[in-house]
C-alpha cells in the first residue's frame, strides 16, 4: 500500500494545481485565479473526508480514484468547474453528501456536472435497465454540456485501469461496454488519444493472451531497435540544427488491439512510428523536405493530412522512408495539432461542430432502444463526399445513398428514388467513397421499405425510417 501514501496524494494535487495555472494563469486575474485555485482546494478536502475509511475493491484508499480523474481532466485543458466535479462526481453515488449540498457550496454549474455523473437509482427497475437510464441521463447532459462526457471518459479509464480485483466476467462485460460505447463517442469529439487508450484497455481486457503475446512482442522491438532509433534520432536533430529548425521527436509504438496483433507479423515498420512535432505547418513541410534528404521515400506512402481537417480533428503529414535496414513510419505534426488530437473538442481552438454532435446524440436517443450502440459506429470513421454545388457532407465510412439522403433532410431522404455519383446512376443501398459527389432522384411519394433499414447506417436515416414505418403501421 506503499504508493498510496499522503506524498504520492500530495504530488497528484500538486500536478493538478500547475495544470491549472499553466492552462488559465494567462487569462485570469491574480485574484480571479486564487479564488478558483481555494475552491478546487476546499473541493479536494471535501473528497477526501466525504470518501474517508472508504477503499476500493483492489485495497486502496477510494481518494486515489477521484485524483486521478482530475488529473486527467486538468491535463485535457478542462476548466475549474469540471475539475472541482471530477474531485466530487462519485460523493453523491457513495457518500451521504447530496447534489443540494454540492449546489450550496460550489453553485449550479458544479452540481450540473456531478449529477450528470451520478448513477440513476430505482426499487423498482432492473440492473439492466437502469444502466440504460443512466446512459441515456448522462446523454442528455451531454447534448448541451459535453464536459460531462469528457469528464466520463476519464473516470472509465482509470477504472479500466485499475479493474483488476473485479470477477473475470464483470471485467469483460465493462470492456465491452467501452468499446461499443465510449471509444466512438470520443472518436466524434476528437479525442484521438482518449479513443486509443479506451480502446486499447478494453481489447486487453477481452483478449489477455493476444494482449500479453503482443506487449511481449513490443518489449522485444524495443530492445532490439534501441540502438538503431537512436542513431536515427541524432542524425535527424543534426540535420534540423543545421537548418535551425526546432523540433520535437517522440516514439509511439503501437498500442494493443486486434488489428495491431494482426500487424505483428510485418515487424518494426508495422508497430513503430516516428512523431515529429513543429511549430507551425510550414515547419511541417521545411521537415518533410530535410527528412527525404536523410532517408528516401517509399513512393505512394506520402499522405498529406495537413490541409484536409478530417471530422475529429487529426491533422498530420505522413511519410514512409528506407531507413538503413529498416522501413519507417514518421509522423509530422504542430504541437497544437498534437493538443487537438490528444484533446479534440477541450483544446483550445478546435473547431468542434456541436449541433452535428447534438443531432447524434439525439439521433441514438430516438431509437427503439434506450441506447442503440450499433448505431454508434458512425462515428469510427468518416468519408467526405460533396451535394451537387460543392457542400461538403461528413458521412461515417460505409454510408449508402440513403444515409446521404437523410443526411441533408428527412423529406428527402422520405422521397428518394435512385441516386446519382459522380455521373453515374445508382441505387439507393450503393456504398459511397471519399470525395464522391452525389445527387438525389426523387418520387412525388415516399416509397419507404423496411428494407431500407439494412441499406441505412447512420441514426437519422434509421430512425427516420423507423418513424415513417411505425407511422404507416398505424395509419392502416
Amino acid at each position: 500500500m506503499a504508493e498510496f501514501d499522503s506524498q504520492t496524494e500530495q504530488r497528484l494535487m500538486t500536478d493538478i494545481m500547475e495544470l491549472l495555472v499553466t492552462h488559465y494563469g494567462a487569462e485570469l486575474s491574480e485574484d480571479e485565479l486564487d479564488y478558483e485555485i481555494d475552491r478546487v482546494e476546499h473541493a479536494l478536502e471535501h473528497a477526501r473526508t466525504s470518501h474517508q475509511g472508504q477503499f476500493r475493491k483492489s485495497g486502496e484508499p477510494y481518494i486515489f480514484h477521484p485524483l486521478r480523474v482530475t488529473h486527467l481532466a486538468a491535463r485535457h485543458w478542462m476548466d475549474f468547474p469540471s475539475v472541482i466535479a471530477a474531485l466530487l462526481h462519485d460523493v453523491v453515488e457513495d457518500t451521504p453528501v447530496t447534489l443540494d449540498d454540492i449546489r450550496e457550496k460550489y453553485g449550479e454549474e458544479v452540481a450540473h456536472l456531478v449529477d450528470g455523473l451520478t448513477k440513476v437509482t430505482s426499487e423498482i427497475l432492473s440492473r439492466e435497465d437502469l444502466k440504460k437510464e443512466t446512459y441515456k441521463k448522462t446523454l442528455l447532459v451531454a447534448i448541451d454540456d459535453i464536459r460531462v462526457l469528457c469528464l466520463k471518459f476519464w473516470d472509465r479509464i482509470d477504472n479500466l485501469r485499475t479493474i483488476d480485483a473485479l470477477p473475470p466476467h464483470k471485467q469483460k462485460l465493462i470492456a465491452e461496454e467501452t468499446r461499443t460505447v465510449y471509444v466512438p463517442l470520443a472518436q466524434h469529439l476528437g479525442m484521438g488519444y482518449v479513443a486509443t487508450e479506451l480502446e486499447s484497455l478494453s481489447y486487453s481486457l477481452l483478449y489477455p493472451r493476444r494482449a500479453r503475446d503482443y506487449e511481449a512482442t513490443i518489449a522485444e522491438k524495443k530492445g532490439v531497435n534501441e540502438t538503431f532509433l537512436r542513431k536515427i534520432r541524432a542524425r535527424v536533430h543534426n540535420a534540423c540544427e543545421k537548418q535551425k529548425l526546432d523540433i520535437l521527436l517522440k516514439d509511439r509504438w503501437r498500442p494493443f488491439s486486434l488489428a495491431s496483433a494482426r500487424s505483428k507479423q510485418r515487424g518494426f515498420s508495422a508497430l513503430y512510428t516516428l512523431e515529429v512535432q513543429v511549430n507551425r505547418i510550414m515547419d511541417a513541410y521545411l521537415f518533410l523536405g530535410i527528412l527525404h534528404g536523410l532517408f528516401p521515400p517509399i513512393p505512394g506512402k506520402i499522405r498529406d493530412h495537413l490541409n484536409l481537417t478530417s471530422q475529429h480533428g487529426y491533422q498530420a503529414l505522413k511519410t514512409t522512408v528506407q531507413a538503413d535496414e529498416q522501413r519507417l513510419r514518421v509522423e509530422i505534426t504542430t504541437r497544437k495539432l498534437t493538443r487537438f488530437n490528444e484533446s479534440g473538442v477541450l483544446a483550445p481552438g478546435f473547431k468542434f461542430r456541436h449541433e452535428n454532435f447534438r443531432d447524434l446524440i439525439r439521433s441514438l436517443m430516438e431509437g427503439e432502444s434506450a441506447f442503440d450502440t450499433e448505431s454508434l459506429r458512425l462515428a469510427s470513421a468518416t468519408i467526405q463526399v460533396y451535394t451537387p454545388q460543392g457542400e461538403i457532407q461528413t458521412l461515417p465510412e460505409g454510408s449508402s445513398i440513403l444515409d446521404f439522403a437523410f443526411e441533408i433532410h428527412d423529406s428527402l431522404g422520405l422521397h428518394a428514388r435512385r441516386g446519382v455519383i459522380n455521373g453515374r446512376t445508382r441505387q439507393l443501398k450503393t456504398r459511397l467513397l471519399d470525395g464522391d459527389q452525389i445527387e438525389v432522384e426523387t418520387s412525388d411519394k415516399p416509397q419507404v421499405l423496411p428494407k431500407w433499414l439494412e441499406w441505412a447506417v447512420t441514426p437519422r436515416a434509421r430512425n427516420s425510417i423507423r418513424r415513417y414505418l411505425r407511422n404507416k403501421v398505424r395509419s392502416t
